[in-house]
């Protein structure tokens, strides 16, 4: 890369995984000059393999790449199984319960990261993207208080300095420039979790049409997860709540091989397993799995997505959802601005109030999950935070302190829900799930609870509108004074009974 080249975009996006290849694609597709850097080379190792249907049949029909999905033979996910609360056996919820995810909209799939983020990226670069791996992204330029670009280095070394209308950081958790949006990271004190992980070859599978599902089971330090790639390949992690963190530490191949002991169902399914130990997916890795809310995800001239702006406990596979929604939402606010319909302030405000209450969505949510269980003796239950309200219940007093009403969570959730009507859906949540199952591997009605519906809701809408090939969404703001999705879903317009104030 030339020390005196200059190139001008309407976008550049950093970061080649989901949510910048989305953004990226979304933005080139509108006939605008987007450019994305990627510091690696792909394909690359990547953890996060499970998806939820809005990406398979939402985001990734809008890309147009269902058929080279279909043809990656991706194991199908109809739902997910369960060894979790008071009840000894394991239950399953099916996607399909629900009346808005029918026929192939009710699947989802288990993917290697490595082969999906490539079909992503190849996509972006077919829909008009320039697309430069090994590009280190070191800084952003900045002018009169906007991000007018980005300064660069190649393999070379040598910084260059590219100019954009736009920019958004889709690099992760590991990002150099969210720092540059206003404001920090605020770590939840609940979600305040760490990953220990590999994969396994010759592990045992769901009955059918089950075998499929993602398998999540929680014992005394933690819970597991069971992702079953390919018919022989599964993906085994464990997530140690904070309190058991210093089980990981030291010999990893050791530390794994107890923790897989004390967890009998995964053990069971391990039982004639072998341990990957060559290539990509031979090596015992850690994650910090420290779920965090930035302060803010834009200024003048830039956008975070994905991970860059917010991380959320993994536990319900929402990692490459809220990337991907992140980045429709974002592709929307670029163009419209690009086509200068919308102020960009109302773009940004539209972009971010959306992102955080789906963030949010999935916070309080998977809140009221880990809380509907009390077990003394387990690390995992055991709250690390309760408020000092004396008149609520423990698990009322939970619910309002990592809603943001009764303590310093403020910072993490930017709007809560009335408390009341939360409360309520939470106790609702907490009596589905302790209902006991009748035999191993049934059915639970999981998705009928308001919670989980309000969780899938934002992702059926987007299922939607890549079907239709048009915008189906209420034409009702989510704000006062709030856009909403123009006609071809590409974009942000006024609600037709409203204007601009």
């Amino acid at each position: 890369m030339s020390d005196t080249a200059r190139d001008d975009y309407d976008l550049v996006v950093v970061g080649g995984g989901p949510s910048g290849s989305t953004v990226a694609t979304l933005v080139a597709m509108q006939g605008h000059r987007v450019l994305l850097l990627e510091k690696e080379t792909f394909p690359r190792y990547q953890i996060g393999e499970s998806l939820l249907p809005s990406t398979v049949h939402g985001i990734c029909r809008l890309l147009g790449v269902t058929d080279e999905l279909k043809a990656a033979a991706f194991m199908v996910k109809r739902g997910g199984t369960f060894r979790w609360g008071r009840n000894e056996q394991p239950w399953t919820f099916a996607f399909g319960i629900s009346s808005r995810m029918s026929g192939d909209a009710a699947t989802a799939y288990q993917v290697e990261r490595m082969k999906f983020d490539q079909i992503l990226l190849d996509n972006a670069r077919r829909k008009g993207v320039e697309v430069r791996e090994q590009v280190s992204v070191l800084d952003v330029v900045e002018h009169e208080g906007r991000v007018v670009g980005v300064r660069a280095a190649g393999p070379d070394g040598v910084p260059q300095e590219i100019r954009a209308r736009w920019v958004v950081d889709a690099s992760g958790h590991k990002s150099r420039i969210h720092r540059r949006v206003g404001g920090q990271r605020h770590y939840s004190d609940y979600f305040r979790n760490l990953a220990l992980f590999a994969y396994f070859e010759g592990g045992r599978r769901l009955p059918a049409p089950n075998q499929g599902n993602i398998l999540a089971a929680a014992f005394k330090s933690g819970w597991f997860w069971y992702i079953p790639l390919t018919d022989t390949l599964t993906s085994v992690g464990v997530v140690l709540h904070s309190d058991a963190l210093e089980r990981a530490q030291g010999d990893r191949e050791a530390a794994l091989a107890e923790l897989i002991a004390e967890c009998p169902l995964i053990a069971e399914f391990l039982a004639d397993a072998k341990r990957v130990e060559t290539g990509p997916y031979g090596e015992i890795r850690i994650r910090k799995d420290w779920s965090y809310l930035k302060d803010e995800f834009t200024r003048p001239g830039m956008m975070l997505v994905g991970d860059a702006a917010c991380f959320i406990d993994p536990v319900f596979s929402s990692g490459v959802h809220l990337a991907t929604l992140s980045a429709l939402l974002a592709a929307r606010s670029i163009n419209t601005c690009l086509a200068g319909d919308v102020d960009e302030q109302e773009c940004l405000t539209e972009f971010e109030t959306r992102y955080r209450r789906e963030y949010r969505l999935f916070h309080d949510f998977l809140v009221a999950f880990y809380d509907t269980h009390e077990d003394e003796d387990s690390y995992f239950w055991k709250a690390k935070k309760v408020s000092d309200n004396r008149t609520a219940s423990a698990q009322e007093s939970f619910v309002e302190l990592v809603g943001g009403v009764a303590s310093s969570e403020n910072a993490l959730i930017a709007s809560a829900a009335a408390p009341g009507r939360r409360d309520a859906d939470a106790r609702e949540l907490a009596a589905v799930v302790d209902t006991a199952v009748t035999f191993a591997g049934e059915d639970r009605d999981l998705l009928r609870t308001p919670m989980m519906r309000g969780v899938l809701r934002e992702g059926v809408r987007v299922q939607a509108q890549a079907v239709t090939g048009g915008n189906t969404d209420e034409q009702t703001p989510v704000r006062d004074g709030g856009l909403v999705p123009s006609p071809d879903g590409m974009h942000w317009s006024w609600p037709a009974d409203g204007a601009a104030a």
